[in-house]
């Protein structure tokens, strides 16, 4: 084992006094939930998101508030003065009543200028393709459900300034082109998630050349790391840049024990650990994450981030957000009908985002669309499950009765300011650093940054969980 250790200033960072609220995440054009092969429990009725109704003033008469129209006006003036004795002055009065009548139009043109931002159809037929680029969340974003609807203490605006002290951090980073790695999104997600949590001891499960293993040194220079991976990170060292460190404990190589196979007791108390809420696990080991979730809960574990969150129709394992895309959820559930508004929508993104998927990639046989085609996938794509829309139903309902906090990271920025054309932002919540705020980007020193550090994303997720109550 190598003796090197890693020298980093620690920074803090201050939590808020109130924990801010959630954002409702947007509901997409769906159709109705297929039919189960068995009943619904009570709690899922009651909790089913109802499509949002249409305004109640599109039903009402408008002409007693309405305004009215501009062109209108203009003609009870010209009458009132006689102006219309001149032929030439009438001529140009009305081009005149031309172009207020189609100003008038604009005005009052629901079409025109009441555009929802959570309207995927409106916004596709009002600013065409190249207005969806970074329409976030218009194809839903599945959000886990919480047993208590608890949330994050952090806000945006903590992540703003984590943002600021982490990038000259990642810049000193030993591994310049993670090839297959975490890209700078994620690396920082996870970064921040570690120094706001302090825990006492952080275990990942998944190290490859040991970039992880690198930030969560920077994010806590002095706690002792547990690292369980297949090949030692050193092994790389003979290839190109890799990173070992010396306060970490290698279950690597021929010692190498799978997470679910260690007596964690055993091990975290020879660390001299007997409070597992002091414990934060890091999974990016591409294994299902409900097995894992299994693991992490009869273990103790209650803090754990995975770090590759695959969207539904995408990704080599079972992940939670796949598990939560579901009817009852807000954003949730597909249709494969090929007609359908999201297929359609679908079709467009996927000419301009390299992960986007159509109707085809996402539905397998008998219109299968949860998981990967109606798969529940394993270790590296190597093991391929099929399962029911049933069992796929009792997964998420399993997944909610154990969770406390489901929070998944943000893009850093958007993509007119990254540059990046790998993830749909239509899957996707809003960014930190939002489209347009250039001098923000700027400020922040992500514009010294390679583009490429931003095609990572994955939606790594943070959880807290604790056994189901009674």
């Amino acid at each position: 084992m190598s003796n090197r250790h890693s020298h980093t200033v620690s920074h803090s960072i201050s939590s808020p006094k109130a924990p801010p609220v959630m954002l409702d995440r947007t509901l997409s054009s769906r159709r109705s939930q297929p039919h189960l092969d068995f009943d619904f429990p009570s709690t899922a009725a009651s909790s089913a998101v109802s499509p949002v109704p249409e305004s109640s003033t599109s039903l009402a008469d408008e002409s007693k508030t309405k305004k009215p129209p501009l062109y209108l006006v203009a003609t009870n003036y010209i009458s009132r003065f006689g102006l219309v004795k001149s032929p030439c002055l009438c001529l140009s009065l009305c081009l005149l009543l031309i172009v207020f009548a189609l100003f008038s139009l604009l005005l009052n043109s629901r079409s025109f200028v009441c555009v929802s931002s959570y309207d995927p159809i409106s916004r596709v037929s009002l600013f065409g393709l190249d207005g969806v680029d970074s329409d976030f969340g218009s194809l839903g974003v599945p959000w886990c459900r919480s047993k208590h609807g608890k949330t994050v203490e952090w806000t945006s605006k903590d992540l703003i300034n984590g943002l600021e002290e982490f990038v000259p951090i990642y810049e000193t980073r030993p591994i310049k082109n993670n090839l297959y790695g975490m890209g700078f999104d994620h690396s920082f997600g996870l970064w921040f998630i570690t120094r706001w949590l302090k825990p006492e001891i952080m275990i990942e499960s998944g190290a490859f050349k040991g970039h992880s293993t690198w930030v969560l040194r920077q994010a806590m220079p002095d706690t002792p790391i547990i690292s369980l991976t297949p090949r030692h990170p050193e092994k790389y060292l003979k290839k190109g840049p890799a990173y070992v460190d010396g306060n970490c404990t290698y279950f690597a190589g021929k010692d190498f024990v799978d997470f679910g196979s260690v007596d964690w007791e055993k091990v975290l108390k020879i660390h001299g650990i007997s409070d597992f809420s002091r414990v934060l696990v890091f999974f990016d080991d591409h294994q299902n994450e409900l097995k894992r979730l299994k693991q992490a809960l009869k273990a103790g574990f209650h803090h754990l981030v995975f770090e590759d969150n695959y969207d539904t129709g995408t990704g080599d394992h079972y992940s939670l957000r796949q598990i939560c895309d579901q009817f009852y959820i807000r954003g949730g559930g597909h249709s494969c009908f090929k007609d359908s508004d999201e297929a359609r929508i679908r079709s467009k993104r996927k000419k301009f985002w390299e992960k986007a998927v159509d109707i085809d990639e996402l539905c397998g046989p008998h219109e299968a669309w949860w998981g990967v085609r109606g798969e529940m996938r394993d270790n590296f794509n190597h093991n391929k499950t099929t399962i029911s829309y049933g069992e796929h139903f009792q997964n998420s309902r399993f997944v909610e009765s154990i969770l406390d906090v489901y929070w998944e990271l943000p893009p850093t920025a958007g993509p007119s300011l990254t540059h990046q054309t790998r993830y749909d932002p239509g899957r996707a919540p809003p960014p930190v650093v939002e489209d347009g705020r250039y001098r923000m980007f700027q400020r922040l020193g992500l514009d010294r940054l390679e583009r490429s550090v931003f095609n990572g994303y994955t939606q790594m997720v943070y959880l807290q969980i604790s056994k189901p109550e009674s």
